[in-house]
């Protein structure tokens, strides 16, 4: 278009139509980096207030009680051991039944299942994933602990081993789901590269594909035991909630009780500001350290792995 002087006005709005993009550019920008900002901001604000309402205990009760081997808050006994040692039994448990089951189930639906097999088995894990916590609770009280009271030749089902079992169920959807995810996003050219060198479909499988996949297999585990640490209504209907030492190998048939649970169950009637009520949130932060340590942990080993993969590419 030209003006009444017969000047072209297309150079004149380009300009403009670029600075109202760049704008709406950089406001889009600004608010998904405030996003990002907001979930540390979110955390350190939760934190900050377990510290405020759990510190106190470590002033009220001295170390040694603290950390001593029982729990009876009645008689003001607030040992947080046997709970530290019930909830890492449990969760020891669930992984070394979820992980391999579930790494392995992903490596089936994602590299040997045929399409319309894994079209039918990835919706129905994912819906496995969605069930709540205490109908599995209730499948564990009713079937789960009475089978193993029966098949074990136990005085009660409800044990660690129960709950073991019923978390590695809970935590199984959620590592079958993102390691699948993971297996899948692996570039089609490296299977086909060692196939065309004569390697067989197993050793693809575990000897590239899986390797390749490793960040994202390592979240999916870390995820699944975020699921098994965190997860409360189903370990407290399981495990028989006795605040024991959990030490010997005979602890996973024995009841046990958990941090979580621990919260769970006597939260709703401690009275508030009472040496009680500090512990419990006491418990809280060691449960929220424990989460941040093994998240530290797995973000530096994948930071890692990739940054050796940037060097052998480059």
């Amino acid at each position: 278009m030209k003006d009444p002087d017969g000047k072209s006005t297309l150079g004149d709005r380009a300009p403009e139509a670029g600075r109202r993009f760049n704008w709406g550019e950089a406001i889009i920008t600004r608010l998904i980096q405030l996003s990002g900002y907001s979930a540390i901001v979110f955390v350190g604000l939760i934190f900050l207030f377990l510290v405020r309402q759990g510190a106190p205990a470590l002033f009220e009760t001295p170390l040694a009680e603290l950390f001593g081997t029982r729990w009876y808050p009645i008689e003001g006994y607030f040992g947080v051991l046997p709970l530290l040692t019930g909830s890492l039994i449990v969760t020891v448990g669930a992984m070394a039944i979820a992980v391999p089951l579930g790494i392995g189930t992903a490596m089936f639906i994602s590299e040997i299942a045929p399409r319309w097999v894994r079209e039918i088995l990835k919706p129905l894990v994912e819906l496995l994933g969605g069930l709540p916590s205490v109908v599995l609770g209730f499948l564990g009280i009713l079937v789960l602990s009475p089978y193993l009271r029966l098949f074990l030749d136990l005085p009660t089902g409800l044990t660690a081993l129960a709950g073991s079992i019923l978390l590695g169920g809970i935590a199984l959807p959620t590592i079958v789901s993102i390691a699948e995810d993971a297996l899948d996003a692996v570039p089609r050219a490296y299977r086909d590269a060692a196939l065309a060198v004569g390697a067989t479909p197993w050793q693809t499988m575990w000897g590239v594909t899986l390797p390749a996949a490793r960040s994202g297999v390592l979240t999916a585990v870390l995820l699944g035991m975020g699921r098994a640490v965190g997860e409360t209504m189903a370990v407290m209907m399981v495990t028989g909630n006795a605040p024991v030492l959990a030490v010997r190998l005979s602890s996973i048939v024995s009841p046990v009780r958990t941090m979580t649970a621990t919260i769970a169950a006597e939260m709703g009637e401690v009275a508030s500001g009472s040496p009680h009520y500090h512990v419990l949130f006491f418990i809280g932060m060691l449960l929220f350290v424990i989460s941040l340590v093994v998240n530290v942990i797995a973000s530096a080993v994948v930071f890692r792995q990739r940054s050796r993969s940037e060097r052998i590419l480059s």
